[in-house]
């Protein structure tokens, strides 16, 4: 703690109260806001990018779970980012829980914190019935990306669809993984 600032107690204190009443998230919703709006976009976005991801945990308390598909044990995060990258929604949950039962926990609270949100990209892991649920529940659509097997690494593909421009992302795992 740099020698300027008052006690770590009292820092502390002040950090779990603005936590507490939401403080945070407004300041980084305003700086989410501004950032979009410097880059020429709407506040608001109207696309995003769903994923997860395992880490392992601890022996400390809290939720963890086994995910068998990864051979992990520990908690699973789903993050929806807007298309720029920006955090719209975290939620931490048990690794066990399927990715398609996890998205819906990030949806069910996106449902009036984002009205403008009208399309969602997610990976082959939130396809099945979670199309239908998202559209029927959120009103909003879920589109699928299929990998693409030739592609090395994460890359951001530019394609144009009607007067819409959309992204296809493609990625594979390395040998190792």
């Amino acid at each position: 703690m740099p020698h300027d600032l008052p006690a770590w107690q009292t820092v502390y204190s002040y950090f779990q109260r603005w936590q507490r009443k939401g403080v945070w998230q407004k300041i980084h919703s305003a700086l989410r806001s501004q950032l979009r709006e410097i880059s020429g976009r709407d506040a608001e976005p109207s696309a995003g990018i769903i994923d997860s991801q395992t880490v392992k945990t601890t022996e400390k308390g809290g939720v963890k779970g086994y995910d068998a598909g990864k051979k992990i044990n520990g908690r699973k995060r789903h993050i929806l980012v807007d298309t720029m990258g920006l955090i719209l929604m975290v939620v931490v949950h048990a690794a066990s829980i399927q990715d398609r039962d996890g998205a819906k926990l990030v949806f069910d609270k996106i449902f009036h914190v984002f009205p403008k949100l009208h399309l969602i990209w997610a990976d082959a892991g939130y396809a099945g019935s979670l199309v239908d649920w998202v559209k029927y529940f959120i009103g909003c659509g879920l589109e699928i990306v299929k990998r693409c097997d030739r592609t090395e690494g994460f890359k951001v593909l530019p394609r144009a669809v009607g007067c819409r421009a959309y992204i296809c992302m493609a990625w594979s795992l390395s040998p190792s993984e």
